[in-house]
């Protein structure tokens, strides 16, 4: 990738992306949806983690509520970010249930934090990371906000990146800092990452 300002390519990756997303049939959806969330149960990294760090999905993302549940109802500990006010930081906090949840920045369901226990140890947590896209070797484009990329600087667990089969590219422009997730869950396949 040519040295420069990467910003406004990734800019037009984003509407594009989120385009795509918005043009999926609702029933399209929801089987890749199952899709993906029957592979993440497969994985070892699921089966073994005690700590499911994730996302809450909103209406273009992969579905991570039915994750949610299932990881409950297997035992886990679930934990999802809640943006720091006036920062670009988030924090994790652990949830019993989808009841715990309250809208939040930018409109995304976050856990109350006067009812949820802060997480402050992720040395067997695993991360489903979000995305609009991935490339092959595990990066992603983000919504541009950078929240995700300041946790993962300094998380020790294993990093799963879920996608739709097709956002997913060969190569995307990334930073010098950006870490790539070591293996990628998509609709149709799965994709190791890292060596």
């Amino acid at each position: 990738m040519p040295v420069g300002d990467i910003r406004p390519i990734k800019a037009s990756l984003r509407e594009h992306y989120k385009a795509l997303r918005r043009q999926m049939k609702p029933e399209q959806k929801a089987q890749r949806d199952r899709q993906i969330a029957a592979r993440v149960r497969g994985l070892w990294q699921y089966k073994r983690c005690r700590q499911l760090l994730t996302y809450v999905s909103t209406a273009i993302e992969v579905d991570t509520l039915a994750i949610i549940r299932r990881a409950l109802a297997d035992g886990k500990q679930v934990a999802v970010p809640r943006c720091v006010p006036g920062t670009r930081d988030m924090e994790f906090y652990y949830i019993s249930g989808l009841e715990d949840l309250e809208p939040g920045s930018f409109g995304v369901l976050e856990p109350r934090p006067e009812i949820c226990r802060k997480a402050t140890d992720f040395t067997s947590g695993l991360c489903l990371v979000p995305a609009l896209c991935y490339d092959w070797r595990g990066y992603r484009l983000g919504y541009g906000k950078g929240y995700y990329d300041r946790f993962l600087a300094g998380f020790g667990g294993h990093m799963i990146g879920i996608c739709y089969s097709d956002c997913v590219r060969r190569r995307l422009p990334h930073g010098r800092y950006d870490r790539p997730v070591e293996l990628l869950v998509t609709d149709r396949y799965l994709r190791r990452t890292v060596e």
